[in-house]
């Protein structure tokens, strides 16, 4: 797969079938959109080709900050590259961009990417004030020399599948829902710094990770989780908060693991965090005595919960940048 990082850069030498969104997660329904457009283009003779943007388009008119994105922009072209993509763009969103019409955006495809076939969603739209709607796009298209072919939406466990779905899920901690919609287990990725040492203090050392601000984490917790370091995965238990029994009020998000059984040096390295479970709500605690007690609850259930999990796949990239 071909990867740029604007619409100028791509080269009309294909015939090409598209499809434009932010993609956001790439949840399942984007994998089944995607699947299909790109086995009916290949069929056809045709480049199969996505175009996402980064900011999303909402974080630049809606000002959405912090905790929106489900996945790094780097993560979602990691799995563009299992969908057997011929080609993804990753345009830069802006103002600008969002005040032209929708005549103009669709012209620049055209001319970008000998557009021949648009795959969208039903509720689709682009252009400014959204006016090229799927109608509108279908009618265009007739004098435009392409065609525009609608996917109808997943549904799972009663409810469509949807960026929205998988942020609420996190914000609820349903790492269920999660998986469900995702198609495979959450995975965190930061990198390993110095923190205050209290974990090692009391017998539970953490690596402390440094992380995406923008990212949708899920809900502040305990969490039984794999940690890929040092080349494999690892069992572990995460915390994700504010650390409330030695923090004051208002602290900063904070992800720190305990590898269980492990006995390395992790300052400096990449790790990815793939969460299994939640096992509990972060909460404060009275001293060191009963936290460190919880903890050992904690760990306890983490690796009865661990051993029936299957070991997530390996990582494609071991860092987000």
């Amino acid at each position: 797969m071909i990867h740029l990082t604007a619409l100028a850069e791509a080269k009309p030498d294909q015939p090409t079938a598209l499809t434009v969104g932010a993609f956001d997660g790439v949840h399942l329904g984007h994998q089944a959109l995607i699947r299909t457009m790109t086995a009916h283009a290949h069929a056809h003779g045709m480049r199969s080709a996505v175009l996402t943007f980064y900011p999303h388009p909402s974080v630049v008119l809606n000002g959405r900050r912090p905790s929106f994105y489900i996945y790094h922009p780097s993560e979602k072209i990691q799995v563009f590259e299992t969908l057997e993509l011929d080609l993804a763009i990753t345009q830069p969103f802006d103002l600008e961009l969002s005040k032209i019409s929708a005549a103009d955006f669709v012209a620049q495809l055209q001319s970008a990417l000998n557009l021949r076939e648009l795959w969208l969603g039903a509720d689709f739209a682009l252009g400014h004030g959204r006016e090229g709607s799927v109608p509108w796009l279908q009618q265009h298209g007739q004098a435009g020399g392409y065609t525009v072919h609608t996917f109808a939406p997943i549904e799972l466990a009663g409810q469509l599948v949807s960026s929205s779905r998988v942020r609420a899920a996190l914000a609820r901690g349903d790492l269920a829902d999660v998986r469900l919609c995702l198609g495979q287990t959450l995975r965190v990725p930061g990198k390993v710094i110095t923190g205050r040492g209290r974990g090692r203090t009391i017998g539970v050392p953490t690596a402390n990770l440094e992380i995406w601000d923008e990212r949708a984490y899920p809900a502040n917790g305990v969490y039984a989780v794999f940690a890929w370091a040092q080349g494999r995965w690892h069992p572990a238990v995460a915390n994700l908060g504010i650390r409330p029994t030695f923090e004051p009020q208002h602290s900063a998000l904070t992800i720190e693991a305990h590898l269980l059984d492990f006995a390395g040096d992790l300052y400096g390295d990449n790790l990815i965090i793939a969460f299994a479970a939640r096992l509990r709500a972060e909460q404060k605690f009275d001293g060191v005595t009963e936290l460190r007690a919880q903890i050992e609850r904690d760990i306890q259930q983490a690796r009865a919960l661990l051993a029936a999990e299957e070991l997530p796949c390996r990582p494609r990239a071991e860092s987000i940048s």
